[in-house]
C-alpha cells in the first residue's frame, strides 16, 4: 500500500502477447478479447504479437517489452498447459523479479467453479520484471474472460482499494 499510485485515474500501456502454433490475427480470439477489454477499460494497447510455442522467441519479445518503459503491463495468452510444445511458464518465470504467487493460486480457484478439477491443468502465473507486470493466462477465451474480469481489471485500476499494482509500474 505503500506504493498506492497518486494519480486515481492513472490508465497504462498493455502489450498482448498470443502464444501459439496455429492462431493468427483472424482466428486469435483469445487475443482479440484482451484487447477489446483492456481499451474498454481505458487504457492503451501498447503492442501485440502472435509467437509459436517456443521458450526463446518467446523470452526474447517479453524481455524486449519488460524493457521497454512505455509498457507497463504484459498479458500473455496460451501455452501454459501440459502439451508437448506449451512452454509459457517455463519461458517467462525466469525473466520475473518478483512471482506473485497468489495470482496463479486465485485464477485457479475462480476457474475451479467454472470448470471443475480441470483447473489443476492451468499453469498460470504472474510477476513483476522492471516495472512491468507480466500475466500468464491459458489460451481459451474463456481463460482470459476470467482472468481480466476476475482478477486483472481491479488490479490495474488505479482506484482500487485497499491495493492494485499501478503503483508499482508506473514511474
Amino acid at each position: 500500500m505503500s506504493h498506492a499510485p497518486t494519480d486515481k485515474n492513472q490508465k497504462l500501456n498493455i502489450a498482448i502477447l498470443t502464444v501459439s502454433d496455429t492462431r493468427t490475427e483472424e482466428n486469435d480470439t483469445s487475443g482479440k478479447y484482451l484487447v477489446e477489454a483492456l481499451q474498454e477499460d481505458g487504457h492503451t494497447l501498447a503492442d501485440k504479437a502472435i509467437v509459436i510455442d517456443d521458450k526463446y522467441l518467446l523470452r526474447a519479445k517479453v524481455s524486449a517489452w519488460i524493457a521497454d518503459p512505455e509498457i507497463h503491463v504484459i498479458i500473455s495468452t496460451g501455452g501454459t498447459g501440459f502439451a508437448g510444445r506449451d512452454s509459457t511458464p517455463e519461458a517467462i518465470a525466469p525473466l520475473l523479479d518478483k512471482h506473485i504467487d497468489g495470482f496463479g493460486e486465485m485464477f485457479r480457484s475462480i476457474s475451479y467453479e467454472e470448470i471443475g478439477s480441470s483447473t489443476i491443468q492451468s499453469r498460470a502465473l504472474a510477476g513483476i520484471a522492471n516495472r512491468t507486470l507480466v500475466a500468464c493466462l491459458p489460451g481459451s477465451t474463456g481463460a482470459c474472460k476470467t482472468g481480466w474480469t476476475k482478477l486483472l481489471r481491479e488490479q490495474l485500476t488505479a482506484s482500487h482499494n485497499p491495493c492494485n499494482f499501478v503503483g508499482y509500474l508506473t514511474k
